[in-house]
């Protein structure tokens, strides 16, 4: 059902409605008339007859017209009942303020799911429950019951009531932008975030959407709804329960998935979501973008009247990845020409005092700036708006100017200025005439920094749309009829991940052999498959029963062997003495057979062995590890990283949601710390970089193919010159599928 007829409701009720000053049944009706609602209000209370002049009806059912949403502030045993009642109504939404559901525990979740199971039967959409309300601030429809909340084009997302008031008491003291609407999340547990993302996308009169989120239900899917909702207008979010700490904080307070997993900031960012780490820059950040065009080329300059702060925001912006360009020879003359002989021109640019007197220059200065066609936005920082404070009062008329005329220039360049001002708390009208025009102002260098920041970060987003991945998984136009049997067989056998055979057969399905190299650097050809169903051949290695059956498959290899032992009862195959290395001799061979064979039957007295695996020892490289699992919110996805024990200790790995492309393969690999050893140090030489891209790209269609898989690890990966190995693979299954 469309979320057109709750958020833009024309008659509301209020079940549990209050005489009671303190009770929320008394403040929604008090505020909704306060902010002269236009629709019908309709309390509904059994023991009252009327509340502030309006009539009260005993029940639901008793209200003579139709109503468009229900506010519902009664306990939260009562709901589900009251649920019922809404849906005979023919009642579109209810929003359910009670706590006391799946955040408290096991009798909370077996409310929760008796609430969702009501509200599907009845046909009614539920917003929250544990949720601090919903405004329409275009049409004085307050199910919060916050005053004076300021009206504007951002759209606000929230899991958090105290979080949304910050933020709507941040925009009315520090900026002239407010919101068209709010809801509270609350516990996510009918309409979810995807579903609001998407009404505010399709809604005309909002510019940005602005979200705190602490958890998600159906994460792939609000995925798919921001790749679609960016490319049309910005998405500005905060996530919180990253820590161990805040994840626990997270679960207890809404009850939703506990906190936000590791993979969440990239993946959000590939969505062109633009992520915000500190609280305290959240709105600025959606104010800039809301109002300003996004930076075509990440090219930003800086126009400063003083050295320091010049230099703290071209240090800033370039930890955020910007360019500082060196503006053209043409531009400097041009600001030469205007300002005094000790000013810098280069970018960033220094007037040196030349606007102590005359700061219109600022004005004259960022036309010349913004013309200079390396040159995507303005960063201007210092004393803007204090020079008729300072000096003398008669500047203020100056900077009032060129406040006009910088306002004008942000319309005709079409590329944005944002100013950081250290008298923004005096609020001088030149200020006032730059938010007017869409100018925003900062007295902090470090958030005007992170919005222009952020301006260039949509831009390279919008950019580089069509590269991006929608997040839409198509397993079965990856799927073989061959890699089906596999995973269907061992299901059947009862097993809950395949032998090591099995998934390097599988990789192999899907294009991985070519990936092997032998000694000489060609290409090992995968064997035809009744050659593998005899032998154990997968071109990796043999299969081999016997020690005899060992020994000829190391005369076959013709050089030094790793053999492991294969059994479904034996996942870590080190922690039973199941693996010896650098095998030389056909008597070694042998030895290491029986000694393999012993050691995990001591281990695992009733384990089923189905052979041991003799493959030929890769040649030395750098290590690396790929591996994916499935994600309780965003589904599977895949990790790279330094591999063998370094994975542990270092933790220098990346995350991309699951299907991959070959940029995103690329862009994993190059973001790790790691990577300038894949490249050559030292005099290594460098490593073969296209081959893990290939193999990221396998790995990422067997996951997409097989939904079956829960874990996949390959570990370690040798990656060599030419090529690489593929040294271990496990892959565990989803028992229950």
């Amino acid at each position: 059902m469309s979320l057109d007829k709750i958020f833009n409701a024309e008659s509301v009720a209020i079940i549990g409605a209050s005489r009671n000053l303190t009770k929320r049944g008394y403040q929604a009706i008090k505020i909704l008339l306060e902010e002269e609602f236009e629709g019908a209000i309709y309390p509904v209370n059994p023991k009252e007859k009327r509340i502030l002049g309006l009539r009260c009806y005993p029940d639901v059912d008793s209200i003579p017209d139709s109503v468009d949403v229900a506010l519902v502030t009664t306990p939260a045993a009562t709901v589900p009942d009251i649920l019922e009642a809404c849906g005979r109504k023919g009642i579109a939404g209810v929003v359910a303020i009670a706590g006391g559901f799946g955040e408290t525990g096991a009798k909370g979740i077996e409310l929760e799911t008796r609430l969702l199971e009501t509200a599907r039967n009845n046909n009614v959409r539920l917003v929250g429950p544990n949720t601090s309300g919903m405004m329409n601030l275009k049409s004085n429809l307050n199910l919060v019951g916050l005053k004076d909340a300021p009206r504007g084009d951002i759209a606000l997302i929230s899991q958090s009531g105290n979080m949304a008031l910050s933020l709507i008491t941040e925009a009315k003291i520090k900026s002239q932008r407010g919101f068209s609407y709010y809801v509270g999340v609350g516990n996510e547990v009918d309409i979810k975030f995807h579903e609001y993302l998407r009404f505010f996308k399709n809604d005309p009169e909002t510019a940005a959407i602005l979200m705190y989120v602490e958890g998600m239900r159906q994460g792939r899917e609000f995925l798919q709804e921001a790749y679609k909702t960016t490319r049309q207008k910005p998405v500005i979010l905060l996530k919180s329960g990253r820590s161990a700490t805040g994840r626990k904080a997270a679960g207890s307070h809404t009850g939703a998935m506990a906190g936000i997993s590791e993979v969440a900031s990239t993946t959000f960012a590939r969505a062109g979501i633009c992520v915000v780490d500190n609280a305290d820059e959240l709105f600025s950040v959606a104010e800039t973008l809301s109002c300003l065009p996004p930076i075509k080329n990440d090219r930003i300059a800086i126009l400063a009247d003083g050295g320091g702060h010049a230099t703290i925001a071209a240090d800033l912006l370039t930890d955020l990845g910007l360019t500082i360009p060196e503006l053209t020879e043409h531009t400097q003359n041009n600001l030469r020409k205007i300002l005094p002989p000790a000013a810098t021109v280069r970018n960033p640019v220094d007037v040196a005092g030349g606007t102590d007197a005359e700061p219109t220059l600022f004005a004259d200065c960022a036309r010349i700036i913004l013309n200079d066609p390396h040159v995507g936005g303005l960063l201007l920082v210092g004393l803007f708006g204090g020079y008729g404070i300072r000096f003398a009062e008669s500047l203020a008329l100056q900077e009032e100017d060129a406040a006009h005329q910088m306002g004008k220039l942000v319309v005709s360049r079409k590329k944005p200025i944002v100013v950081h001002s250290l008298y923004s708390y005096e609020k001088p009208h030149s200020l006032h005439l730059l938010r007017y025009y869409n100018i925003p102002v900062y007295d902090s260098i470090d958030v005007a920094c992170r919005c222009i920041g952020a301006l260039g970060e949509y831009g390279r987003y919008l950019g580089a749309y069509r590269a991006k991945t929608n997040f839409i998984l198509n397993p079965e136009h990856k799927r073989k009829s061959a890699g089906v049997k596999i995973i269907t067989g061992a299901l059947e056998d009862g097993r809950d991940s395949l032998l090591e055979t099995e998934g390097l057969e599988l990789l192999a399905l899907h294009g991985a052999m070519a990936l092997f190299k032998d000694k000489s650097g060609r290409p090992v050809v995968k064997p035809h498959q009744s050659f593998v169903e005899k032998t154990g051949n997968n071109g990796n290695g043999y299969l081999a029963t016997s020690e005899e059956e060992a020994a000829g498959f190391f005369r076959k290899i013709g050089k030094p062997v790793a053999m492991k032992v294969v059994s479904p009862d034996i996942i870590h195959k080190s922690d039973v003495k199941g693996v010896r290395l650098d095998i030389r001799t056909e008597e070694d061979v042998r030895g290491a057979f029986a000694a393999i064979m012993r050691n995990s039957k001591n281990y695992v007295p009733d384990a089923d062995i189905r052979g041991i695996l003799v493959s030929p020892m890769a040649e030395p490289g750098l290590e690396v590890i790929i591996g994916t699992k499935t994600d309780e919110q965003f589904g599977p996805i895949i990790m790279y990283g330094l591999g063998g024990i370094m994975v542990e200790i270092l933790h220098d790995v990346a995350f991309r949601v699951v299907p991959i492309s070959r940029r995103s393969a690329k862009k994993m690999i190059e973001e790790t710390k790691s990577f300038p050893i894949l490249r050559g140090v030292r005099g290594q030489a460098p490593r073969d970089r296209k081959a893990i891209e290939n193999l990221l790209l396998i790995c990422s269609e067997v996951m997409e193919a097989y939904p079956e898989i829960r874990e996949m690890d390959l570990n370690p990966v040798i990656v060599h010159g030419q090529g690489l190995s593929i040294v271990d693979v496990r892959i565990l299954l989803h028992a229950s599928r």
